[in-house]
């Protein structure tokens, strides 16, 4: 699915119970937090053994995201690769490769 067909899934839903009200940017970011958090429930005691409760997180986190990435006019897709071009600069692979340290410390 692209994300065009998301966003305009996503726009009809608010529209048609008329949450658009709501959704400021600061909202928005505090729901992507709030559901981030959910999401880490997952995982709170030990890894989870329900896939079926992390993919319904993981949904809510990606809705906030796409709305939030939708309020700003902003294509999830186009930043996401832009800020993949500023991380493989601070992590070369013949620094980073196979290694978790921050990139200061490369």
């Amino acid at each position: 699915m692209s994300f065009e067909r998301v966003r305009e899934a996503l726009r009809e839903f608010v529209a048609e119970r008329d949450w658009a009200q709501f959704h400021s940017q600061e909202n928005l970011i505090k729901s992507v937090a709030i559901e981030s958090g959910e999401l880490l429930e997952c995982v709170q005691w030990g890894e989870s053994s329900e896939p079926e409760r992390v993919q319904a997180e993981l949904a809510d986190v990606l809705t906030y995201c796409y709305l939030l990435a939708d309020k700003m006019g902003w294509d999830p897709e186009q930043i996401v690769l832009e800020k993949l071009e500023v991380t493989r600069a601070k992590y070369p692979v013949e620094k980073a490769k196979g290694r978790s340290t921050k990139y200061d410390q490369l």
